[in-house]
């Protein structure tokens, strides 16, 4: 198999933030920034900027409103980063029903908006109807996953990145390359912008810290995973607009695609004829708890797409998993399958926050510093009044900061550590699992962290930090480092104290494990998975890039192999 990645750049400079007044008291999260550096060869075809673009709206449909049964081609279970553009794919040829159990992002303005990030992450979770689900993993560790359509895309910082050569290599999927860089290509046209503002003080400043300690080459802009230090691309357009994975439906043909929103899948039904067995429906509840019933039909499939803490869970409870496990749990065993709910993965996050002595403008993560061990972001905040839920170890506190401050944040390539998922209910698919990662029970992930948080350290003590350092040293707000940059046993010690999330978790239905190559569920017909569930490294530095990729490459895989 030949591997051929085209290195994405482009020639930014000289462009200028136009700051919204009403971007008050935002932590981190906020502006999109870049750097002036010099063109590299490679031209690139991105999202022209644009308002929302609310088209998908006339296909997507209330649940309540929905028959209480019907057939299509295809039924994709969830709404999500990978499901939309996977259901815009198929809906060329096929009929497709997408079952999503959140809301439209209309119904939230604040996911729309870069300015709102924040309020997502604040909002408290209602346990129904807000776009961020929250939950602590058994490690106790804050998280949250999406619940709107368009999936985590609608909740996340924006970050656009490809995966790494080594990804496509360990992750078992078939790849065909040429394609994989078409569906790209297709993600990228639709919801990529560069981006489109001056540099800021603390992002300018760390982006050369990072050169300055070796992480080098300056790659300026790329697309690409490279080793070096880069800016990314963003799904804010240069005006603060969110054009995450639910625009990627409107690609599709809207004769064959309809959506369904408060859909919440219960379980998928099974049928068998002597030793096969096949998946040929959903039963879904809407929001006033009435049951419907979609059916596939004739060579059609069911496809989950509810990411790595839905589709291990639902195929759980519809009696996909260990049989011993579901025995105990009275659900009924439809295939044994041993590894469903096995191998959860998530990326640890450590950082420091340095408080400055003079304004910082708020920004999201645009740079990044990759080394073959760990990667380095930055971020930077006005004065907050309280924590977001999931971005401090413990959110539960309120904390009022006076100051602007700058952030450093590493995670260590990966993980190799995992834990697994376990049902809380048996019968509720509401009730949300319990979830172990295990961080740093690999002792790689350990030494990799201990790598890159003394790297941080080395940043300290930068010619391009030193503004930020008063006479008596850096102030910090939360975290500090060890004090004795040799002592890797006190490293190590801090990642474990300090470990937090990057929201990337994933694994759940691996491949090898649970699905093949194609991502058919294994000894099941008409059932695959297509999420980050099935992906046993999260790549890149950032996922959502390849996630969207990998529901448009499915559908057209499936297209191929329909029309041979």
């Amino acid at each position: 198999m030949v591997y051929t990645m085209d290195i994405h750049s482009a020639t930014i400079q000289g462009y200028k933030h136009k700051e919204k007044s009403t971007m008050v008291a935002i932590l981190l999260l906020l502006n999109l920034f870049v750097f002036s550096f010099n063109a590299q060869s490679a031209v690139h075809s991105f999202a022209a900027p644009s308002d929302h673009d609310f088209s998908y709206m006339k296909i997507v449909n209330d649940a309540a409103d929905l028959p209480l049964e019907d057939k299509y081609d295809y039924i994709i279970i969830g709404g999500g980063t990978a499901g939309c553009p996977l259901a815009a794919t198929l809906s060329a040829n096929y009929s497709v029903l997408v079952l999503e159990r959140g809301s439209s992002p209309i119904a939230y303005p604040n996911v729309l908006l870069e300015e709102g990030i924040l309020s997502n992450l604040m909002q408290e979770d209602d346990g129904k109807t807000t776009p961020a689900q929250r939950f602590k993993s058994e490690d106790g560790v804050a998280n949250v996953r999406g619940r709107v359509l368009g999936g985590s895309s609608m909740i996340n910082i924006g970050f656009y990145s490809r995966a790494e050569r080594e990804f496509y290599v360990k992750s078992g999927i078939e790849w065909d390359m040429d394609l994989v860089n078409k569906a790209y290509h297709w993600v990228e046209n639709t919801v990529v912008s560069l981006p489109n503002s001056a540099p800021t003080n603390w992002q300018s400043d760390v982006k050369e810290a990072l050169l300055e300690v070796g992480v080098g080459p300056d790659n300026g802009f790329s697309l690409d995973h490279i080793i070096g230090t880069k800016v990314g691309g963003s799904i804010f357009d240069e005006h603060g607009r969110r054009h995450g994975a639910v625009e990627l439906l409107n690609r599709g043909n809207p004769k064959n695609l309809r959506v369904g929103v408060h859909a919440t899948v219960d379980r998928i039904i099974f049928s068998s004829e002597g030793s096969s067995i096949s998946a040929i429906g959903v039963i879904y509840s809407d929001s006033d708890g009435t049951s419907h019933r979609a059916f596939v039909r004739g060579k059609g499939e069911i496809i989950l797409s509810a990411g790595a803490i839905g589709s291990p869970q639902l195929l759980l409870l519809s009696g996909v998993g260990p049989p011993s496990y579901l025995s105990s749990l009275k659900i009924p065993v439809v295939h044994p399958q041993p590894h469903t709910g096995n191998f959860m993965y998530d990326n640890p996050r450590n950082f420091i926050n340095i408080l400055s002595g003079f304004t910082l403008k708020p920004s999201t993560a645009k740079i990044v510093g990759i080394t073959d061990q760990f990667y380095i972001e930055a971020l930077s905040s006005t004065p907050i009044s309280s924590t977001p839920y999931s971005l401090y170890p413990d959110p539960d506190q309120q904390i009022k900061i006076n100051s602007s401050f700058g952030a450093i944040v590493m995670k260590p390539k990966g993980p190799l550590s995992y834990g697994n998922l376990k049902l809380q209910s048996s019968s509720d698919v509401r009730i949300g699992p319990n979830v172990h990662f295990n961080y740093f029970a690999h002792p790689l992930d350990l030494s990799r962290c201990v790598s890159g948080v003394k790297k941080i350290g080395d940043l300290l003590n930068t010619k391009s930090l030193k503004a930020f350092k008063g006479t008596d040293g850096y102030k910090f707000f939360g975290p500090t480092l060890p004090l004795n940059h040799t002592d890797d046993a006190s490293f190590a010690q801090f990642c474990r104290d300090t470990v937090s999330t990057f929201w990337h978790y994933h694994g759940g239905c691996l491949v090898g494990k649970v699905v093949d190559s194609s991502l058919r569920v294994i000894g099941i017909d008409a059932l695959r998975v297509v999420d980050a569930s099935t992906f046993n490294f999260s790549p890149g530095t950032n996922p959502q890039a390849t996630i969207m990729m990998l529901g448009r490459y499915i559908g057209l895989k499936i297209l191929e192999q329909r029309s041979s």
